[in-house]
């Protein structure tokens, strides 16, 4: 049977489907290309990430098709109860990549409160002619240790964003709507551990507590952080959305920053992609990642091993 890796797989889930009896191709085929790419191959699995879309015209189109594979959590790329309609099996791999998410969460939130994404800009350009300048410009940061952290749905990713945010010595709040409470424990490296609980809180509480604001919820018909949220929050909160670019408003966004409402904000994901607003691009109080969550090298090589298991169980 023929796998096509579209997106891309690691190595390591390659030899995995390999040893299992299966061809993969790791051809990148052209949207509009998917399907007449399918049928002259006779693909049996189609592997995507977020950058192919797999809708009811490929689904329709490819009778050959019996499992279609979303390396990463998110399937909103994919026609997922149509698919099943057909009798072809829709896998993901929800738990590879919720500690590579987890730190690019607090890479933004490192960036934000040391202003290292602006510095970064500006160094380079002004760094030997005006450096006692940068450094009053960039000399009031803050710390995370002892500040709030508010997490917005605390499935895998978010627990995971708040273990390393309990290592830091921040206080954890939660807000979601299908968990009522959870158990988090942060393991150290000799084996030892703390364990605590974190119980959900009416989004509104977290929003007004909150010192830091962390997005980790699917892909939404409506905004979860909007204007009227913005409204409610301390004033100089930071934020990062490292989920999707549906669950916050951007020019509600921008608008805070320019209040002095939002201190910054650190995004990964977009309304508009692949092709931002220039306004987010260019703005000097947003740090900024093209979508690169779960693309870590360690994440990368427990997603391919785990779809080639489900794979390899699936079929064999």
């Amino acid at each position: 049977m023929k796998v096509l890796a579209n997106d891309g797989i690691s190595k390591s889930g390659i030899l995995a489907l390999e040893k299992g009896g299966f061809e993969v191709i790791t051809t990148k085929v052209a949207q509009e290309q998917v399907v007449n790419f399918v049928n002259q191959n006779n693909i049996s699995v189609l592997l995507v990430r977020s950058a192919t879309k797999v809708r009811q015209d490929i689904i329709d189109a490819c009778p050959s098709l019996k499992i279609i594979g979303r390396g990463g959590t998110g399937m909103d790329n994919i026609d997922v109860d149509y698919a099943k309609s057909k009798g072809i099996q829709v896998i993901n791999t929800p738990a590879a990549s919720s500690e590579s998410v987890a730190e690019l969460v607090f890479a933004h939130l490192f960036s934000g409160i040391r202003f290292l994404h602006d510095s970064n800009r500006n160094m380079p350009l002004e760094g030997d002619t005006n450096f006692n300048g940068l450094k009053k410009a960039y000399s009031n940061g803050i710390e995370l240790r002892g500040k709030t952290l508010g997490i917005i749905g605390i499935g895998r990713i978010g627990q995971a964003t708040a273990k390393i945010a309990l290592g830091l010595g921040m206080k954890v709040i939660a807000s979601d709507i299908s968990i009522e409470k959870t158990t988090i424990t942060v393991s150290f490296f000799d084996g030892q551990s703390i364990t605590t609980t974190i119980v959900s809180q009416p989004l509104a509480s977290l929003l007004q507590e909150a010192d830091f604001i962390s997005l980790h919820v699917p892909d939404q018909k409506n905004y979860i952080i909007g204007e009227k949220e913005f409204a409610i929050m301390k004033e100089g909160v930071g934020i990062v959305n490292c989920a999707r670019g549906s669950v916050l408003d951007e020019v509600a966004l921008v608008a805070a920053l320019d209040s002095g409402k939002v201190l910054f904000a650190g995004l990964d994901v977009y309304e508009n992609e692949p092709t931002p607003e220039i306004t987010i691009l260019m703005n000097p109080k947003i740090s900024l990642t093209p979508h690169i969550g779960a693309a870590t090298l360690e994440a990368q090589d427990r997603i391919g091993i785990e779809l080639a298991e489900q794979i390899i169980n699936l079929l064999r």
